[in-house]
C-alpha cells in the first residue's frame, strides 16, 4: 500500500521559520524560548542541505512601523511604538550563524513585492505576511517548480509560525519532517499531535543521517 507521508530525500527542501535576530536578542519581547539549544541544530541542518545542494528557504516576518501588515494580536503594540522585525533593522536580519555569507542583508522592497531573495546557491529568503509560510505567498509554486515533495521544517516560534506552516504544508499534500530539537517554543505534546497527522519526527542527528543516506526515520505513534 502506498504511503503518501513517507519523506522523499531526493526531493526535500529545508524550511527555516523566523530565524531572525530579534528572536534571540537580549531583552527582545519576542525572544524565543530554548533558542540556545535549537540554534546549533538549525545551523547543522542548513549546512547539511547546502552540502547536498538541496533548497533552503528562510521564511521571515517584517513589520512595517505603521502596523499595517502586522498580525492583529500585535498590531496595536506596533502602532504604539513596539519596534520588532522592522525592515532595515538589524533585528529583522537573519541570524549571522545561518547566513551563507555574513554580509548578506535582507532586501525589504523585494520581499514585500512577494519575490524570493536568492542569498546563495539554492538558498532563498521569502516574506510571509502572517504566521504560515504559505499564506499569500508563492512558496507552493516555487517548490512545485523545483519538484519538491518533502519539507524539513525547523526554526523559531513553533507555537505560531512553525505550527501554522506545518498545517499549511500538510493541506497541500507535502510530505513533512519536523525536527523537534531544532525548534523553539515547541512542547512535546504539540509535536506529538502533529506526529499523529503523519508528520515524520526526527531529531537533528537522525535527520542528518537520513539526508546522508540512512533510513526514513520514525513517525510518532498515533
Amino acid at each position: 500500500m502506498a504511503n503518501y507521508c513517507v519523506p522523499e530525500k531526493g526531493k526535500a527542501a529545508l524550511l527555516c521559520i523566523s530565524a531572525q535576530r530579534d528572536f534571540v536578542s537580549p531583552g527582545s519581547p519576542v525572544r524565543a524560548c530554548g533558542w540556545p539549544s535549537a540554534l546549533p541544530n538549525i545551523g547543522r541542518l542548513v549546512d547539511c542541505f547546502r552540502a547536498q545542494h538541496a533548497p533552503v528557504y528562510h521564511s521571515v516576518r517584517l513589520y512595517k512601523p505603521d502596523g499595517s501588515n502586522v498580525d492583529a494580536c500585535r498590531r496595536q503594540a506596533v502602532e504604539e511604538g513596539l519596534r520588532i522585525l522592522m525592515p532595515g533593522t538589524l533585528g529583522a536580519e537573519l541570524i549571522d550563524d545561518l547566513k551563507p555569507n555574513k554580509d548578506v542583508r535582507l532586501d525589504p522592497e523585494l520581499l514585500f513585492n512577494g519575490e524570493f531573495q536568492e542569498i546563495g546557491p539554492q538558498e532563498y529568503v521569502h516574506y510571509r505576511p502572517r504566521w504560515g509560510a504559505f499564506h499569500n505567498t508563492d512558496l507552493e509554486d516555487k517548490l512545485r517548480a523545483q519538484h519538491i515533495t518533502t519539507l524539513v521544517i525547523c526554526g523559531f516560534s513553533f507555537s505560531t509560525g512553525g505550527r501554522a506552516s506545518v498545517y499549511e504544508a500538510s493541506a497541500r499534500d507535502f510530505r513533512i519532517v519536523l525536527v523537534p530539537d531544532a525548534l523553539c517554543n515547541a512542547t512535546e505534546e504539540a509535536v506529538q499531535e502533529l506526529g499523529r497527522m503523519g508528520i515524520y519526527l526526527m531529531d537533528t542527528v537522525n535527520c542528518l543521517a537520513w539526508m546522508a543516506g540512512a533510513g526514513p526515520g520514525s513517525v510518532a505513534a498515533a
